[in-house]
């Protein structure tokens, strides 16, 4: 998750220094944005403003100021603090299951066999589950997945 400066820019330059962006930004960005948009921004080593960025969907959000990010960032982070650390660990997992693995019904197969039962046998399960049922907020304990 990305929250970004209304001034950030974004881009791959490294093909204008004579090298490639080794670290992954490239397949990174093929992804996120396609092939058409990727190939623009990598081989013409253009910057991508806040805006496009957002448009793009290579961010989720534009900060209201560039001295508000890091409280908007913390308040965001705050929120999924407040979430099942269970529920946070595998969904992360699935998350990047779905990114690494081709096939949809793979990644899911990979996440459901290795945090399923552990997870719904946990007990901030049955401490979520409970607070539904009886309309309260959960009080989560430290995962042990």
């Amino acid at each position: 998750m990305a929250i970004a400066s209304p001034n950030a820019e974004f881009g791959l330059p490294e093909a204008l220094v004579g090298v490639y962006a080794w670290s992954g930004g490239l397949p990174r960005l093929v992804r996120s944005a396609g092939m058409a948009v990727a190939s623009d921004i990598a081989l013409t080593g253009r910057r991508v403003e806040a805006k496009e960025a957002l448009s793009l969907g290579l961010i989720n959000s534009i900060a209201t100021s560039h001295d508000s990010v890091l409280e908007e960032t913390l308040a965001k982070a705050k929120q999924i603090a407040a979430i099942s650390p269970d529920g946070i660990i595998v969904t992360r997992a699935a998350l990047r299951e779905a990114w690494e693995t081709a096939s949809v019904e793979r990644a899911f197969q990979n996440t459901h066999e290795a945090y399923y039962e552990k997870l719904m046998s946990s007990e901030n399960s049955a401490i979520g589950l409970a607070a539904f049922r009886e309309k309260r907020t959960p009080k989560w304990t430290e995962s042990k997945l």
